[in-house]
């Protein structure tokens, strides 16, 4: 037996077989960013993953996995992501000029708990060549053990710049950089912004050997606006969406969730 082949078992959970993509839905704000609206309480938030039950995944923060853990449970649920990452980067409660990372589980505990993947996050960029260092090794090293374990690891690439530097959300240079070294860090997955244009997410695509799901941001003000983003990205070559907030804050999550459904895997829907 190999362990190469629990990771293509888990990634044919995120992907769809027909379509080919994946629609991820991010529910782990909290840790970072502590309640926002479609997760205020326990009770909302056992509402809103029932209500996104038909997402090809999910991912939980480790302490939410126990309180949520049913709506993972029997077939045709959701594969289940675990963020295993906090960071202080972006947050507007008590910022900081320049954040840091820090692990919330091993990769072997989110296996034993039922992981089909983690998520982590690699910031370059930082002031001090120090701390992006680090954080190199420390994807690589996380990398290593998905490896060994058969765990499906995505990446979210971001600038450590972008309370600063929030033009470094569109520069080309600064996303295709990030992405490319998820990537070759061994990412299955890369996660990213929306660079602002198709152009732009067809030159992320083309420069990721892996593929390329765009996360989407704040929820944006006008939901068609958010639509047509996740439209062009689909045919500009990302493989599929991470999104969060315009999905539980919607004001009706189960339509949301199928709206995006049809974008990212159109007939195979």
């Amino acid at each position: 037996m190999d362990s190469r082949t629990g990771k293509r078992i888990r990634l044919a959970r995120l992907f769809n077989q027909k379509s080919g993509n994946a629609l991820l839905v991010a529910y782990s704000h909290g840790v970072v960013m502590g309640p926002l609206p479609g997760m205020m309480t326990l009770a909302e938030m056992d509402a809103a993953c029932a209500a996104m039950s038909e997402v090809d995944g999910l991912m939980v923060s480790p302490g939410m996995l126990t309180h949520l853990e049913a709506h993972f449970i029997g077939r045709h649920r959701p594969a289940l992501m675990v963020h295993m990452d906090y960071q202080s980067y972006v947050r507007e409660v008590l910022p900081y000029d320049h954040g840091g990372t820090a692990a919330l589980a091993s990769v072997e505990q989110a296996l034993a708990a039922g992981a089909d993947g983690i998520m982590t996050y690699l910031y370059v960029g930082h002031p001090d060549a120090e701390v992006e260092k680090l954080e190199i090794e420390r994807n690589a090293r996380i990398a290593r053990e998905c490896e060994r374990l058969g765990v499906v690891l995505m990446v979210e690439a971001l600038s450590a710049r972008l309370r600063r530097h929030p033009e470094d959300r569109t520069d080309i240079a600064v996303q295709t950089l990030g992405c490319r070294i998820a990537a070759e860090l061994g990412a299955d997955i890369v996660k990213a912004f929306y660079p602002g244009s198709l152009a732009k997410v067809t030159e992320m695509a083309r420069t990721c050997p892996v593929p390329l799901l765009l996360a989407g941001g704040a929820k944006a003000a006008n939901p068609e606006e958010a639509y047509g983003n996740a439209s062009d990205a689909i045919r500009a070559g990302a493989r599929g969406l991470v999104f969060g907030r315009n999905i539980f804050e919607a004001v009706d999550v189960r339509a949301t969730v199928r709206r995006y459904r049809e974008i990212v895997h159109g007939d195979a829907a």
